[in-house]
């Protein structure tokens, strides 16, 4: 080994530097510092590039402690040179970069150890490598050894500190790095990701919020890495970027929003993991709340997103559903094309298998009825069938909902709603005594027949309460003149025999057809035995059988008053149930004829008191009780259905 082989180093300085002994390349590496500063000093500056170049070819030969000593001597030429390096920084850091792909981990960490040493000294002429430095830094993050990693960290937030102390850093190309790489599966290299977006997000002078949505989907998928630590961190950065974004809503172009919307979208799918839907969701909230109606265009994807999670009460998906029902109130001018999406949207979810998710279908279509009933009716088609096809299904709330839905239709289109019976093919006299009837309702009540013949099971456990509730919602009288007239055109003797016991039934015994019975039997005055008019007779009862009316009972045996008496209160039994007051009233009547009456028979003395002015009070009573027994049915019913929206 001659000394102008490699001059100007001596072969003794070469062969020290490159023993297998890190003292001896420790010393060696001193004397290159002391020969290096001279060569500076005197300005031999040819000399000092022959050194460099000689180094160089250490660093890359074949021998692994060759290439050790290599490294060592280029950091202690870059301490040497100290704030006289900048100029160096090629011959310095090129050589040290062509390590870290070497199998010898040993080789991998001096290179740490030499580039950290270079860099902290060149500073930031080495931004010139900043592409390679980077793609080094994050393939050393996920490197085998733990010596290396760590090395590798420490270089790492020196750059990061160098990068950060140069305000004209070029971002965009560091994060179109970072966009490369963001969809790694390696959960150090992640970590590494999301350190380097968490400094360039916390530094003032970068503005990273508009590379949001390049790296969001990414960044999402994070989320779902197997270390906790990763998880946590992604986490924290994802809530950074949120408040960023809050505080800064114009960072975001319309493009970035819809691209970002795509993104949530496909994050929030039930799917998806928890964290995942839960981060997607609380960031939809506050895109809404930020951009608001500018967010209408995208309603659609977040009713896909936020109707199969409404079930979830740690997911966000009911404040976002709620702030959407609430933008819509205030927006009602919305473009038929988001509408259109809306329905099929809402169409599709109509049948889904979760029961909140159903009644929130339901209760949009109410709040676009409501709220633009022009827009909805031209779409009016497809959703009528879809929400006659609810009416079987097994959730009691999601058919009451679908029966209120149904009658606000029938009702408020029925200016509207062109129907032509014709089409139906139905007589002229089926359409004249259907005229009373609106034609929404009677189409309606054409489909109703068609789901009970095509669904018995349908006639037989949900009959009864179908038309029961509809005729809290409308007209009872309609309702059963639509079903009756209709029926007479079904051939099927057993479905007809079917359908009108049912409403036969509903007819004598539900109680919200007061009206509509008092009306089919012409009889004015007429009580209803509902459970309140049950108990004030049991207690009439009572009172006649106590020591203060014994004067009544005794009347039983008064010539003038027997029979009249005798005759009201076997009426009042007639009427009551066989209950204790039944027995002890029947009993009573049992021991008038078997006694002698006494005195003499005559007629009964006429009545001081003018009953028909009583009886017209009596009437109008009985018929004011009888409308708000209705309306506190409908009442009640109402208020359930509104309950089930504000869920």
């Amino acid at each position: 080994m001659a000394d102008n082989q490699y001059a100007p180093l001596t072969a003794n300085i070469v062969r020290t530097l490159t023993d297998k002994l890190y003292e001896k390349r420790k010393a060696a590496a001193l004397d290159i510092e002391k020969l290096v500063r001279d060569l500076h000093a005197t300005n031999q500056l040819t000399q000092l590039d022959k050194l460099l170049t000689v180094l160089r070819e250490l660093a890359m030969a074949s021998n692994g402690h060759t290439r050790k000593g290599g490294l060592i001597g280029l950091a202690a030429a870059a301490i040497a040179l100290g704030k006289n390096a900048p100029p160096y920084t090629v011959h310095l850091i090129e050589p040290v970069l062509s390590c870290f792909n070497d199998p010898d981990l040993r080789v991998r960490y001096y290179a740490c150890e030499s580039l950290y040493n270079i860099v902290k000294i060149c500073k930031v002429a080495v931004l010139t490598h900043f592409d390679q430095l980077f793609d080094v830094l994050w393939k050393l993050s996920a490197d085998t050894d733990q010596n290396v990693r760590s090395g590798a960290e420490l270089l790492d937030r020196l750059l990061m500190d160098i990068v950060v102390s140069k305000e004209d850093f070029d971002i965009a190309n560091l994060m179109s790095l970072i966009r490369d790489r963001i969809y790694v599966q390696t959960s150090s290299n992640r970590k590494f990701i999301v350190q380097w977006l968490n400094v360039m997000l916390s530094t003032p002078a970068f503005n990273v919020l508009p590379y949001v949505a390049e790296v969001s989907d990414g960044l999402f998928r994070m989320l779902a890495d197997g270390q906790p630590a990763v998880r946590d961190v992604t986490e924290t950065l994802l809530g950074q970027f949120l408040q960023g974004i809050h505080n800064n809503p114009d960072a975001l172009s319309h493009e970035d929003r819809s691209q970002m919307v795509s993104v949530l979208l496909a994050h929030a799918h039930e799917d998806e993991p928890p964290l995942g839907r839960k981060l997607a969701l609380i960031w939809m909230d506050e895109f809404i709340r930020i951009y608001k109606d500018k967010m209408l265009p995208y309603l659609s994807s977040y009713l896909t997103a936020v109707l199969p999670s409404l079930d979830c009460d740690t997911l966000k998906a009911k404040s976002v559903n709620d702030y959407l029902l609430t933008l819509i109130e205030a927006n009602t001018k919305i473009e038929e094309q988001t509408i259109n999406c809306v329905i099929e949207v809402l169409l599709k979810f109509v049948t889904h298998e979760k029961r909140e998710t159903r009644i929130a279908v339901l209760n949009w279509i109410r709040h676009l009825n409501a709220t633009m009933p022009s827009q909805l009716f031209l779409h009016m088609d497809r959703i009528f069938p879809v929400l006659l096809g609810t009416l079987s299904d097994t959730s009691d709330e999601v058919l009451l909902l679908d029966l209120h839905l149904l009658s606000d239709i029938c009702q408020s289109n029925a200016d509207r709603y062109d129907v032509d019976l014709k089409s139906f093919q139905l007589s002229e006299d089926t359409v004249k005594n259907l005229s009373p009837v609106s034609p929404s309702l009677v189409k309606f009540a054409i489909s109703l027949l068609e789901m009970f013949r095509a669904e018995p099971a349908l006639l037989n456990d949900r009959g009864v309460l179908i038309i029961r509730q509809l005729c809290l919602l409308m007209e009872p009288a309609h309702i059963y003149r639509a079903l009756c007239v209709l029926l007479l055109r079904e051939q099927s003797i057993t479905f007809i025999q079917n359908v009108v016991s049912m409403l036969h039934g509903v007819l004598l015994t539900a109680t919200e057809l007061f009206i509509l019975r008092d009306q089919l039997r012409m009889l004015e005055g007429k009580v209803d035995m509902t459970l309140d008019v049950l108990v004030e007779i049991d207690k009439l009862v009572n009172m006649i059988e106590s020591p203060v009316l014994a004067y009544v009972r005794m009347d039983l045996l008064s010539a003038c008053h027997q029979r009249s008496l005798s005759t009201v209160l076997s009426a009042l039994l007639m009427l009551m149930p066989q209950s204790d007051a039944f027995h002890t009233l029947h009993k009573r009547l049992q021991a008038v004829p078997a006694l002698t009456v006494v005195g003499k028979e005559v007629s009964a003395p006429k009545p001081k008191v003018d009953f028909a002015p009583l009886f017209e009070c009596l009437r109008n009573a009985l018929t004011r009780r009888q409308t708000e027994i209705r309306r506190k049915h409908r009442d009640v019913l109402l208020a359930s259905i509104q309950k089930m929206s504000m869920r």
